[in-house]
């Protein structure tokens, strides 16, 4: 059974739709994050960010709460702070969340197809 539902919510990861998530990313996140390498704004550039660690991205100060978070983003660490940021890591920078499941699903399988 517990297999059963670990490979469920493995498919529900891959579910997301990479163009839906380029297009809610363009709206709600490119304001203070850009995707090409190296390139910080308000927050640190998303290239490479899935299956990074937290804090990781060069040239970018990051929070005192966020160089201690010890946290790898990979899709159900990314789903938990994209829905709540502050409450995932208290004392953050990023207060902006995404409520909806479906863009952040959308969003985290774009990210995915940010490889550096």
């Amino acid at each position: 059974m517990l297999i059963k539902i670990l490979v469920t919510s493995s498919t529900a990861w891959a579910a997301g739709d990479q163009a839906a998530g380029e297009k809610v990313f363009t709206g709600r996140c490119a304001v203070c994050h850009a995707t090409a390498p190296g390139e910080n704004k308000v927050g640190p550039s998303l290239a490479g960010i899935v299956g990074s660690k937290s804090a990781t991205v060069a040239g970018f100060n990051f929070s005192t709460a966020m160089k201690n978070a010890d946290i790898t983003w990979d899709e159900a660490n990314l789903d938990k702070y994209l829905a709540n940021p502050t409450g995932v890591v208290h004392g953050t920078k990023m207060f902006v969340n995404l409520p909806s499941e479906s863009d952040r699903q959308n969003v985290i399988a774009y990210l995915e197809t940010l490889k550096k």
